[in-house]
């Protein structure tokens, strides 16, 4: 046992410095640099991740880069078919200095309706008369009582407590006067709010701050408005802080719904020209009308305390004639025939009521929307079909 231990450790002490010289070198070989490849550059990860995504990325039509007229690899492609361009939103009129904008003369703008024009009558023919009436005769009456019955021109004081005339004039000519300004004062809201059978529906949503305009009957398309800087409203020739980017288009000689209601907080929609105030209201549906029959813009506001920037919202209607209208719905991508009114949303169903998809007759281009629809209908059949038999 002796001699076997001493043997292993004599074979140990002659082995170890071998064993030790070949690790060094070892490890020597793992830490020396490798030659640089040719290549190296290439498979670097951000030249490689760069190399990848250039060859990798889609072909979308000639590259900004590439040289005019240039003879590359790809040159002899075709082209993708290019996007046709939407038309350009059209403006038909300028505005008119002391129409439809307020002007430097004292009394109301000039009325453009006929409930407009009715108005103006009932405050310039009935209102300003009794109202001048009354200041005159009430100043009168006070001139007279400080004149006649004071300390020095009567130092004794009446002694009447009752006088039947007097007290029956007062009761009577305020009644009368009342009677007389609310004949035609009920009579102008009843023909505000009377609205007749409309031939174009516009609603109006009020934001903090600017507006929009829904055309439920043509698309259901929507425009914003949003009122111009001071440099564009002199370039334009636009009131200062009335004019818009968008305007509220309808046709002239047409009867315009409008539906008013708001996203946010209360505003007013207001076109003094029109004789048109509504509140637009949040999650409530406010009704009034208009019709005016001279084409050109006219400007408004919103009247109802909003916010901060309740001054910046500012409302500008253009009236137009009924083709340059269907110019502006083409250039707007919308139609010029609306669905048939229905009582309930159910009956809008093309299973319950397939009638309620076409044209109704009695809206701007009725018949087009129609035969478009009729078009269609019939477009679709062959195609039908050709699934149908396909299975």
């Amino acid at each position: 046992m002796l001699a076997l231990g001493g043997a292993a450790m004599l074979a140990s002490t002659i082995l170890a410095p071998t064993m030790l010289a070949s690790t060094m070198a070892a490890q020597a070989q793992a830490q020396a640099p490798t030659a640089a490849s040719p290549t190296a550059v290439q498979t670097a990860p951000f030249a490689g991740a760069a190399a990848e995504t250039a060859t990798s990325a889609p072909a979308t039509g000639v590259s900004s880069a590439a040289p005019a007229g240039g003879t590359g690899a790809g040159s002899g492609a075709a082209a993708p078919a290019a996007t046709p361009a939407k038309p350009a939103t059209p403006q038909f009129y300028k505005p008119t200095p002391g129409i439809g904008q307020p002007t430097d003369r004292i009394g109301l703008q000039p009325q453009e309706t006929a409930n407009g024009q009715y108005a103006a009558w009932f405050h310039d023919g009935v209102l300003l008369p009794i109202i001048t009436g009354i200041c005159v005769v009430v100043l009168f009456l006070l001139l007279y009582v400080m004149a006649r019955h004071n300390r020095r021109s009567n130092p004794q004081p009446s002694a009447t407590s009752h006088n039947t005339v007097l007290e029956v004039a007062w009761t009577v000519l305020p009644v009368l006067i009342l009677l007389g300004i609310a004949v035609p004062s009920i009579k102008l809201i009843a023909r505000q709010y009377d609205t007749p059978k409309p031939d174009l529906t516009v609603k109006v949503i009020g934001h903090q701050w600017y507006w929009s305009y829904q055309y439920p009957d043509n698309g259901d398309f929507e425009v914003v408005s949003n009122m111009l800087t001071p440099e564009q409203d002199r370039a334009r020739g636009e009131p200062r802080q009335l004019g818009v980017d968008e305007r509220m288009v309808v046709p002239a000689g047409a009867v315009v719904k409008v539906i008013a209601t708001s996203d946010d907080v209360i505003h007013s929609f207001a076109v003094p020209a029109f004789w048109t105030k509504i509140d637009a209201v949040p999650g409530r549906l406010n009704e009034t009308w208009f019709k005016v029959d001279r084409p050109g813009v006219y400007y408004g506001q919103c009247s109802e305390l909003c916010g901060a920037r309740h001054a910046f919202m500012p409302i500008a209607v253009e009236v137009v004639t009924r083709p340059q209208f269907a110019q502006w719905i083409a250039a707007k991508g919308g139609t010029l025939g609306g669905k048939a009114a229905s009582p309930d949303a159910t009956s809008n169903s093309p299973i319950s009521n397939p009638s309620a998809t076409t044209a109704n007759p009695g809206s701007f281009g009725g018949a087009v929307a129609g035969a478009k629809t009729e078009a269609a209908a019939g477009a679709n059949i062959p195609v039908a079909g050709a699934a149908t038999s396909s299975k």
